[in-house]
């Protein structure tokens, strides 16, 4: 996911540049030497001009950061609908442990317990990482058929998706490159691959992945004809969706890293899948209101373009870590609960396929949980 799922720059005004010369000023507001005068006097007016363009330039740059996270301030507040609340079609991610032997039946019981009294009715489990070529080595998950087998014994209509994901070769010479044919088949094959061996589906996160591949939509037009005959489910992690139209190309001109998706890509893409969960942490919000506030215009925006057909997930950020993109003490899970609220309030109350995504599950404190159950799950 980007935490990766998946530069900020401060600037300062330069010093002031103060010359020398003979004879007046010159510049505006220059004063005329005095009878009698001679000899060097510093040139104020080109030092003032050169003070007023760098606030100029400070304030171009300042002013519409200032003016959109106030924006997001405003987004958080209101009151979300009466029952906004689970739909029961939540899911999880949970890490590689639970296939690859570190996990035992004891592990699987009490995580059983946990989830039930949850809206969890997915698990995503790591279950990758995809080779560069698509393929996938079946030693990465030997315990996958028991995990599978005791989740649909203890948690009767919970499903267990094959978490597949890989990076791509989009921003890097390393990596996945979606552009080969044989690649987009051999990750075909490889969702057949752990559909055989007992998952009852495929989740797909690959990244960074831009914004209008079509060799990702044809990828997914193959992968949902696979998972569609075997009565499987499909679903991805998504990118952020612009909060300004085109902004992922400007950010992507001036970073190299466009993140997030056109809203017209995103609905593309959701068209094409049985669910599909935004990745709404490392926002780069500084306070628990903007990143609400955040979290809210992505709940609105996703909502729009997602068919009725199609299960909308929100991300949580069931994670702890400070760096850049994500500060701890703002994103945190009673805020985006309430954000997916107000943005589900205010877009689509009724709408039934709607629900939030616990990322990660071997990050996740007692904390995290009872937020999500107060805040959601009620």
């Amino acid at each position: 996911m980007e935490q990766t799922g998946h530069t900020d720059q401060a600037e300062g005004a330069p010093a002031p540049d103060e010359e020398t010369g003979t004879g007046s000023t010159g510049g505006p507001g220059g004063r005329p030497e005095a009878e009698g005068e001679s000899g060097p006097k510093p040139r104020l007016g080109r030092s003032r001009r050169i003070r007023r363009t760098a606030l100029a330039l400070v304030l171009a740059l300042l002013l519409p950061v200032l003016a959109a996270e106030t924006a997001l301030r405003i987004n958080y507040t209101g009151d979300p609908a009466d029952g906004t609340y689970t739909r029961n079609r939540d899911a999880i991610w949970l890490g590689h442990a639970w296939v690859d032997g570190r996990k035992d039946d004891a592990d699987v019981t009490d995580l059983a317990r946990r989830l039930k009294t949850t809206g969890i009715r997915d698990l995503y489990v790591h279950t990758g990482p995809l080779e560069h070529d698509g393929t996938l080595p079946t030693s990465l998950y030997p315990k996958a058929r028991r995990l599978t087998d005791t989740v649909h014994r203890e948690l009767p209509g919970v499903r267990v998706q094959a978490f597949l994901g890989d990076v791509l070769a989009t921003e890097s010479p390393d990596g996945m490159r979606l552009e080969r044919a044989a690649t987009r088949a051999a990750v075909v094959r490889s969702a057949g691959q752990v559909l055989d061996a007992g998952y009852d589906g495929v989740h797909l996160d690959l990244e960074p992945l831009h914004s209008g591949d079509r060799n990702y939509l044809s990828l997914l037009d193959d992968l949902r004809d696979v998972t569609r005959a075997r009565d499987a489910q499909l679903s991805v992690a998504a990118h952020q969706i612009d909060p300004l139209p085109g902004f992922h190309s400007v950010w992507g001109t001036l970073t190299g890293h466009p993140k997030w998706w056109s809203q017209e890509f995103f609905g593309q893409v959701a068209r094409r899948v049985d669910q599909i969960a935004v990745m709404s942490y490392d926002t780069m919000q500084p306070l628990e209101s903007t990143y609400g506030g955040y979290v809210a215009q992505q709940t609105s925006l996703a909502l729009e373009v997602t068919p009725p057909t199609t299960d909308l997930l929100m991300g949580l950020p069931f994670f702890h870590e400070n760096r850049f993109g994500h500060w701890n003490h703002a994103e945190t899970v009673p805020a985006a609960v309430r954000g997916v609220r107000l943005g589900l309030s205010r877009t689509d109350a009724d709408r039934a396929r709607f629900g939030v995504a616990l990322y990660i599950d071997f990050a996740a404190t007692e904390a995290d949980w009872t937020a999500y159950r107060k805040g959601w799950v009620r």
